[in-house]
């Protein structure tokens, strides 16, 4: 994998990147799901955290997560929450095709991983679609450190998710590679 450029920054989502960041996750519904402004608004609002990485003065690449005490009713959310005290869930992460291969999702998680731990989380979770098949994203989890730890068809049985979990954030953040800024 290379590293990112120097230069490319972690930063909060603000209201100037929803454009970006709607259109980047739209592109990509079928392995997140479709958002509309009110509910990118609504997600980034009850969000632990919401960030991105900007490359060339666009989105390349974002990611938003929640803790268990947000107000959401995705049924992956819930299943979690079901079974966990204290999380922090990824709800989406994504991307641009253009800026792949390059660590920004890795940055991401890096930083997420960081506050976390610092928050008292040991667990970062998420779900990744088994069917359909999203092979990119199985193989980047598992270099992470996540393990498969449930499954379920969700949706009336339209998709069925691997539920994963990366345990000991106090142990360290997600390794990255070198030159890394989120490390």
């Amino acid at each position: 994998m290379t590293p990112p450029r120097a230069g490319f920054t972690v930063a909060p989502l603000g209201p100037a990147d929803a454009a970006a960041v709607l259109a980047l996750n739209n592109a990509h519904r079928a392995e997140t799901s479709l958002l509309d402004a009110q509910g990118l608004r609504a997600l980034t609002a009850a969000a632990f955290w919401a960030a991105g990485i900007a490359v060339g003065g666009e989105t390349g690449a974002f990611l938003i997560a929640l803790d268990q005490d947000a107000a959401y009713a995705s049924p992956n959310f819930l299943w979690f929450r079901a079974r966990f005290r204290r999380f922090v869930y990824v709800d989406r992460v994504v991307t641009a095709p253009a800026h792949r291969g390059r660590g920004l999702a890795r940055s991401l998680y890096g930083a997420l991983t960081g506050r976390a731990a610092a928050a008292g989380h040991d667990r970062v979770v998420c779900e990744v679609n088994r069917d359909p098949p999203n092979p990119g994203s199985d193989a980047f989890h598992a270099r992470l450190g996540f393990v498969e730890i449930g499954s379920a068809a969700i949706h009336g049985g339209a998709r069925t998710v691997r539920y994963l979990a990366r345990e000991g954030l106090r142990d360290g953040p997600v390794p990255g590679p070198a030159g890394d800024p989120a490390r």
